[in-house]
């Protein structure tokens, strides 16, 4: 049993969070699901709805993963000490870290991603990688797997990382049986990344 933490924040995106939770929630025999924030209780999403978290920074238990949201929050948030305190020492004693979108930008204040490769959202490809100069920012990706963490491009592209990382750490029956569950077509091809060419960046 793995213990799955996702990170919520003011302006965090409903998808990045509930899109990978919901993959990892299918394997309940696998997978426990944990929402955590800066303070525990409501925090409001960049589309106005509530989630709660129901731990603390503080209070946090071990995580085997950590899961890292984007959203318009982050945009404030990468000056957030508390959060990137937290973000970097978490990911050193998680066995894998996920970020979704520009979750990545507070994995790279954070330090997370130094000398790693690492991607985001398209439209917001420019923002992310200034935050991150001694990152190796990968342009034409759904997502990378860099081992340790892996980050994914925006929002939907989240799920289709969940579930590679399911694969590798469970199997890829496991992965193939979530996305069944969730009427989901998995785009498994890392390197599928339409949204690149879109804005301008393949």
């Amino acid at each position: 049993m793995r213990t799955v933490g996702a990170v919520l924040f003011p302006g965090f995106e409903l998808l990045d969070v509930f899109g990978p939770l919901e993959a990892f929630g299918v394997l309940r025999a696998e997978f426990a699901l944990l929402t955590l924030a800066e303070r525990a209780g409501p925090v409001a999403s960049a589309q106005g709805p509530e989630a709660v978290a129901a731990r603390s920074f503080a209070d946090a238990p071990p995580l085997d993963l950590l899961l890292v949201p984007g959203g318009i929050g982050t945009r404030t948030q990468v000056e957030n000490g508390a959060l990137t305190g937290f973000l970097a020492a978490r990911a050193r004693a998680a066995e894998v870290t996920l970020s979704v979108c520009t979750g990545a930008a507070l994995l790279a204040r954070a330090g997370v991603l130094d000398g790693r490769r690492a991607t985001t959202n398209k439209r917001a490809f420019a923002w992310v990688v200034a935050q991150g100069p001694r990152v190796t920012w990968v342009p034409v990706a759904r997502w990378v797997d860099a081992g340790a963490v892996v980050t994914s491009s925006g929002v939907s592209a989240g799920i289709d990382m969940t579930l590679a990382v399911i694969a590798r750490l469970v199997g890829r029956g496991a992965a193939e049986k979530a996305a069944r569950r969730m009427e989901y077509r998995w785009a498994s091809d890392a390197d599928d990344d339409p949204f690149a060419t879109l804005y301008g960046l393949g």
